[in-house]
């Protein structure tokens, strides 16, 4: 009772997630800097931090992007290595790296602290349906940075909101070159006026009387009209030259490296939310859908919240997975071992060992940081966990069955079956320890894993040797225990039906097993011929790192040719997804993110964009079958748009490549070398 109480309360505190996180023990440092090439980024910016950085204990590699007005380095430490410590450290190295960078170009900053699993949550802030005309791409990128992310800012467990898409607002002074000629000012001293007259000061204080009077400039503008009213300088005749007399002040947007875009109704505004480092992302979405409600309504009227890609759907699904494996299982198991036994009583006990063994492994895995995903989980077999209390059990049924004592006896006494279950229980228990032994020996080399191999099998070894190491306490302690008071104490001695299948089985194989014994070349050459054939089949198999989990939705890398802009990257993607929604009923909603986010920690060029295509439960399915179905038909359709490549894939599978390879895709070119004129490019397949 205790343990199932106690098992039952760690069930609750279990990290649920579909997959584990295999993303590296690392820092990343961003830096933006609008007005250079990626030449220069290289050179002043991604190059210096690289450097500094380069000699932090724990250290294990630096690898770095660098692109028009970015600069992304990833510090990757030992997982040994303490994230916090690691970061400190890091930071330190960046003030001196500040120092030497040229002023004006970009300071480096650290990226959340979080992984590349962390995208748990993404929603986009659109108009409803008759507000289109209301709100625009401003407006709404507004709404999202002042309302949506301060709020969700402070949810537990969330470390960043990271706003996409929209144009971010600006106060605007467009200057007019011919009035700074006709007055003989210059640029400079526009910034100069602008500097600083937008901002307060203090005067410390003066005493009056008994009390005290705070001396207090205010000078920051607050409005387009206070920004005109600046004054740059008087002319020859004393007068003030004001901003507004030598340039247009209106509201603008900034330059933009990245735009959202909904089904095929154009731009809008949306963020992806960050999980912290090691916090559980069933619990923390929950907490953004519930914050995510309470901001709805403090929204504008004709604005809503809406989530296109939610962990927690690919995490039911895993679960769900999981659950109906393990629920059949169970269910196997049980019948299997009520069948052979031939004691239903006997098959309970036996069976009520899998959920004691199942809570005991979730109380080991919360105290050792294992979580609870497809991997752990669903790797779980129950024929393992009952094999050395199917030993304890059948041995206490043979004695019954077997000992001359019993042959006559129709009903023993509880003293009698206390002592029978304690002989047996000692005879058998060398055996019951040795076959757990020998199967926790198997996996022991997956212990010894590293890298993305270690995170991504580690889990389920210690699941499946903390759920055999609970079946072999259970198997000497509560085995025994509940043999002797639920056995039924009044012996049949009649052959039950599975003694007269294995008497049937063992008539008819033992006249084959003597003809066999006569011809052991025969024997010996047929096995390695089936070896051999195994061999070669599995050599012409293939193989993957992990199954493809089907999330539920489409991840669609869309690319354009190198070069294309914002807009016209916008305007394929938007006939891509007209096409999707128009032709594939099965499509619920399109989203394209295109370029980078505020926060870019998954930097893509213009031309580059996330077309994430969020699908119907698939019983609801009528163009295909299967995900591959559907993607073929998809791409097909697509080929209209013209220049536009598509790539189908899961969105967290898209990570998993990503932080496996650098890569996107499953299968990738990469082309190294100095002279690219002689390259040549041959497409096969």
């Amino acid at each position: 009772m205790p343990l199932a109480i106690w098992g039952a309360f760690e069930v609750t505190r279990l990290p649920i997630d579909a997959v584990p996180d295999i993303t590296d023990n690392q820092v990343q440092v961003l830096t933006v800097s609008p007005s250079l090439g990626a030449p220069d980024v290289e050179r002043l910016i991604t190059f210096p931090v690289e450097q500094s950085c380069s000699n932090i204990p724990g250290l294990k590699q630096i690898r770095s992007f660098s692109r028009f007005g970015l600069s992304l380095v990833t510090i990757v430490f030992e997982d040994e290595t303490d994230l916090y410590w690691a970061r400190q450290q890091v930071a330190e190295r960046l003030q001196q790296v500040t120092r030497d960078i040229p002023e004006g170009i970009g300071a480096p900053e650290m990226a959340p602290v979080s992984t590349g699993l962390g995208e748990i949550y993404q929603y986009v802030v659109r108009p409803e349906k008759g507000y289109e005309g209301k709100y625009d791409a401003m407006e709404l990128r507004t709404i999202q940075d002042w309302i949506v992310r301060r709020q969700l800012m402070g949810t537990p467990g969330v470390a960043e909101v990271s706003s996409f898409g929209g144009k971010l607002k600006q106060y605007e002074i467009a200057v007019k070159p011919e009035q700074l000629k006709a007055y003989g000012i210059t640029i400079g001293e526009i910034f100069n006026a602008l500097e600083k007259n937008n901002q307060n000061t203090g005067g410390a204080y003066i005493e009056k009387g008994p009390t005290v009077l705070y001396i207090r400039s205010e000078g920051l503008t607050t409005s387009l009209e206070d920004i005109g009213k600046i004054v740059v300088k008087n002319t020859s005749n004393g007068l003030p030259l004001l901003v507004r007399d030598v340039a247009d002040v209106r509201y603008g947007a900034a330059i933009r490296y990245g735009a959202m875009t909904y089904n095929a109704d154009g731009e809008v505004a949306g963020a992806v939310v960050l999980m912290l480092k090691g916090e559980n992302s069933s619990v923390v979405v929950k907490r953004v859908k519930d914050k995510v409600a309470e901001i709805q309504k403090s929204l504008p009227k004709g604005v809503v919240i809406e989530p296109f890609l939610d962990r927690t759907k690919m995490v039911n699904n895993a679960i769900e997975t999981v659950k109906n494996n393990l629920i059949e299982g169970a269910l196997i198991v049980v019948f299997v071992l009520v069948f052979f036994l031939g004691n239903v009583r006997a098959g309970l006990i036996v069976s009520s060992v899998i959920p004691l063994s199942m809570l005991f492994a979730i109380i080991l895995m919360n105290m050792f940081g294992v979580g609870g995903n497809l991997m752990s989980l669903g790797a779980i077999d129950f024929g393992l966990i009952v094999d050395g209390s199917v030993i304890v059990v059948e041995a206490v049924l043979h004695r019954f069955s077997h000992a001359k004592k019993f042959r006559s006896a129709d009903r023993i006494s509880g003293a009698q079956m206390d002592e029978e279950v304690m002989q047996a229980t000692g005879h058998t228990i060398n055996s019951a320890v040795f076959s757990q032994i020998i199967i926790l020996i198997v996996y022991l080399p997956i212990l010894s894993l590293q890298g993305i191999e270690g995170k991504m099998f580690k889990p389920m070894a210690y699941t499946i040797a903390f759920a055999i190491l609970g079946a072999f306490i259970l198997s000497i302690t509560y085995v025994p225990m509940m043999n002797a008071l639920f056995l039924n104490k009044k012996l049949n001695h009649k052959p039950t039906l599975a003694d007269k299948m294995t008497i049937w089985l063992e008539r008819r194989y033992q006249p084959l097993l003597r003809r066999v014994m006569f011809y052991p070349l025969s024997v010996i050459s047929a096995t390695i011929g089936l070896f051999v054939v195994a061999v070669l089949l599995l050599m012409g198999m293939g193989g993957e790192f992990i199954p493809q989990i089907e999330e539920g939705d489409f991840a669609v890398e869309t690319r354009l040719l190198t070069g294309s802009n914002l807009n016209n990257t916008i305007k394929y993607t938007q006939q891509a997804s007209k096409i999707l929604l128009e032709k594939f009923p099965e499509v619920e909603k399109v989203v394209t993110k295109i370029g980078s986010a505020e926060i870019p920690t998954d930097p893509m060029p213009f031309e580059a964009g996330d077309m994430m295509v969020i699908l119907k439960p698939k019983k609801e399915w009528t163009s295909a079958k299967s995900f591959p179905e559907l993607s073929e038909k998809m791409t097909e359709e697509l080929q209209a748009v013209p220049g536009i490549t598509v790539g189908f894939q899961f969105p967290v599978q898209m990570r998993f490549n990503e932080l496996m390879t650098g890569a996107r895709q499953d299968v990738v070119c990469k082309i190294f070398g100095d002279d690219r004129t002689h390259w040549q490019f041959t497409r096969t397949g």
